[in-house]
């Protein structure tokens, strides 16, 4: 008898775009708490952020001079690259499909805005040096009001907006912007999820340097436009039946205690009558810097 060899068919386009034809062979998004990413967020914001101005008064300047870089540009520097990698690893372990369009777009925003501030607090920097005071503004300052041209203060005024008011927009917007992104996909019709211990021990240096980054950036307003979203999106998604994960707990709480020590903030600094001065509109925020330099470097 004659063997006969029968070949396979190939499949064809309509079985090999059918969704049981294929698979999908990506590792399932894990949705246990992101201690690691977390710690690390905290971790380097308070190195690298808050502790960028420590370390530029604790070094001796002779080891940066002042047309040099100080050792706090180059933590700055490191910032601007970690930031934005844990912010997208972040967003890849979303268990939910976001839109990555407008997480690459926020992350050059805040790569860009980070940048412009570096500059602008780079040189801020070196003005503290030489006399300037954070609690008064550019022109009232005894090293800028008696400079000669008067067209001068004009550009020191335009640094301070570059450094204070559009590098802090074009740094902070996209980066509340993100992590709204990410906690609208923390929900899921799962069991609900508690938040672990090393979650609570990280809820406190993590809501502290929201604090700081609320009150020095003066960024008040967004704040509390990011956390009324974040409300909103809790409230609605609790009423369709879904469920909040272990992360953006973490997230929630840690934005609702940011926001009671800005209140204990404020109310410690109300009826300073030299912050009201410097900060007369109707949301009075002092930065925590003007108080140092007022309260603190002042009396010694």
């Amino acid at each position: 008898m004659q063997t006969v060899r029968k070949r396979r068919s190939p499949p064809s386009s309509a079985q090999m775009s059918s969704p049981s034809a294929l698979k999908d062979h990506s590792p399932p998004r894990r949705k246990h708490f992101h201690l690691d990413l977390w710690m690390g967020l905290t971790l380097q914001n308070w190195i690298l952020d808050f502790g960028r101005p420590i370390v530029m008064i604790i070094l001796p300047l002779e080891w940066f001079p002042l047309n040099k870089p100080s050792a706090g540009d180059y933590f700055h520097m490191a910032y601007n690259v970690l930031t934005p990698f844990i912010m997208l690893k972040l967003i890849e372990r979303s268990p939910q499909t976001v839109p990555r369009s407008a997480v690459y777009l926020c992350i050059i925003t805040f790569v860009m805005g980070a940048s412009i501030h570096l500059v602008g607090d780079s040189i801020n920097h070196r003005l503290l040096l030489s006399g300037y005071q954070l609690h008064l503004s550019v022109r009232d300052n005894p090293i800028i009001k008696d400079l000669k041209p008067a067209s001068l203060i004009d550009s020191f005024e335009l640094l301070y907006y570059y450094d204070e008011q559009l590098g802090h927009l074009m740094w902070y917007i996209p980066f509340f912007i993100i992590l709204l992104i990410y906690f609208c996909g923390c929900f899921s019709q799962a069991k609900e999820q508690t938040l672990p211990v090393s979650g609570w021990l990280l809820l406190g240096p993590s809501a502290l340097y929201y604090w700081y980054l609320v009150t020095e950036g003066q960024i008040t307003e967004l704040f509390l436009v990011t956390l009324g979203c974040m409300g909103a999106v809790w409230v609605l998604q609790t009423r369709r039946g879904l469920a909040l994960d272990s992360n953006g707990r973490f997230l929630l709480l840690s934005f609702g205690l940011a926001l009671l020590l800005v209140g204990l903030w404020v109310g410690f600094l109300w009826d300073d009558p030299t912050l009201r001065a410097k900060y007369p509109g109707l949301v009075y925020v002092p930065e925590p810097w003007s108080y140092y330099t007022l309260h603190i470097k002042n009396t010694h």
